[in-house]
């Protein structure tokens, strides 16, 4: 019986810890595709209107560009209407 305890308590470990790294897998994933659909957006920007966008904000309204809020925050900096703007991705832990 106790044999069988520690083995179910071993299976449950391996388990729960295989389900934490795909979860973490999956969130670097969705990160990635962020920043790589920020930098489309940014660039399909000032293709059609030949200056980089002043906001997120206007990337929002303008360009239909969405991310959940409640995994990322997003960092924009513009510097000005010819220099691509700075942006950083961070990961909210805790949610």
């Amino acid at each position: 019986m106790v044999f069988s305890i520690i083995v179910f308590i071993a299976v449950l470990s391996a388990f729960m810890g295989g389900l934490s790294s795909l979860s973490d897998n999956t969130l670097s994933r969705q990160k990635e595709s962020l920043e790589n659909a920020l930098m489309r957006s940014i660039t399909y920007c000032y293709i059609e209107e030949g200056a980089y966008p002043e906001s997120l904000d206007y990337l929002r309204e303008h360009y239909r560009f969405v991310y959940d809020e409640d995994l990322f925050y997003v960092d924009y900096h513009a510097a000005g209407a010819n220099i691509l703007p700075d942006f950083t991705i961070i990961e909210k832990r805790g949610k």
